[in-house]
């Protein structure tokens, strides 16, 4: 079976990647490197000792799409392509509207084009409302995000709804992401964001590795334990094999389905920066500064649904994502550099 990625060659995508190739699938990658290294695939091949085909691309090119997915007989997709930060997205609405939400309709004009009806979408926990009442499972409200990030992954999820109904051949697995981190355990691929990044385990893992002078800890005084955002940490390769189950979940079986991907357990910032201190051996010096807008104060997942529909459930612990991201940054400090 033949898997087009778009978005794989950046931090999910390459772990996806790699699992599917693990599992015999022959795997397309359809990336602009926005975000991304070329790297991250050659090492990919190199941990599997298979290949796999590169297409260098935008996702808003629908006539390049269809052409990718026609050339290379491509059985399903896999949606990862996006902007994805939060903080960001607040900023530069419009960027995250036209490139999330226009590059997937560009890309499900292009299935459509090409007759291929099987697809797994990369959404995010950050679609369901504001709330107190945790676990969240996947009933729980979504109403209105509280940034255009999860705005726009809630419209999209509203899109590839109405475009099943309108088309019933279509088989979509829309997977809620909650908080991925850590990296392969051999340290050969992991999380390389441009910039300072916007993810908690990057800045950590740059801070003791000496990249950035200190962690900034973006508020203390919400209504959690110790004052800092509490959310639920799941493993990268966790994730990426629930991409994998979906996948073979939804073959064949028309329907949209939804499943939250997340580990049941809630982290605070501070627990996660401890938790890496323990296992690195390196001290993490922070600061505490304002909030972040559209940050909520906790988040974590029910992932019950995944493990009845498609048997699975998170089998690495917060100190295996600890210790494979100090893994992953001391033996690349520098990250993949960029091609």
């Amino acid at each position: 079976m033949v898997m087009l990625l778009t978005g794989g060659a950046g931090y999910i995508g390459s772990h996806t990647a790699l699992v599917l190739l693990e599992a015999g699938y022959e795997v397309v990658v359809y990336d602009n490197l926005s975000n991304a290294s070329r790297e991250s695939l050659r090492r990919v091949e190199r941990l599997t000792g298979r290949t796999l085909t590169f297409i260098e691309a935008d996702i808003r090119d629908t006539a390049r799409l269809q052409k990718a997915l026609t050339d290379h007989a491509v059985d399903a997709v896999i949606h990862f392509a996006g902007l994805k930060a939060v903080g960001e997205s607040t900023e530069k609405p419009l960027a995250y509207y036209e490139n999330n939400v226009g590059g997937t309709l560009s890309l499900c004009e292009a299935m459509t084009a090409a007759g291929v009806h099987t697809l797994v979408f990369s959404s995010s926990a950050t679609v369901y409302a504001a709330s107190d009442d945790m676990p969240l499972a996947e009933t729980a409200p979504t109403g209105r995000p509280t940034n255009p990030y999860g705005s726009s992954k809630l419209m999209i999820e509203w899109i590839l709804r109405d475009l099943q109904a309108a088309q019933p051949d279509w088989s979509i697995a829309i997977l809620r992401y909650f908080n991925p981190a850590g990296a392969h355990d051999s340290g050969e691929i992991g999380e390389d964001p441009n910039g300072i990044p916007n993810n908690l385990l990057p800045y950590v893992s740059q801070v003791a590795i000496g990249r950035l002078p200190q962690l900034s800890v973006y508020g203390s005084d919400y209504p959690t334990p110790d004052g800092t955002g509490v959310r639920d940490y799941i493993h990268v390769m966790d994730l990426a094999e629930g991409h994998l189950k979906a996948a073979d979940a939804i073959w064949g079986q028309p329907g949209v389905y939804t499943w939250n991907l997340g580990a049941g357990t809630g982290h605070s910032v501070l627990d996660a920066v401890r938790a890496f201190e323990r296992v690195s051996g390196r001290e993490v010096p922070y600061r505490i500064v304002d909030r972040r807008p559209g940050d909520l104060a906790q988040c974590w997942a029910n992932p019950q649904k995944a493990e009845t529909d498609l048997n699975w459930r998170c089998r690495r612990s917060l100190d295996d994502i600890m210790a494979d991201a100090w893994r992953w940054q001391s033996q690349n400090p520098e990250g993949y550099g960029r091609d």
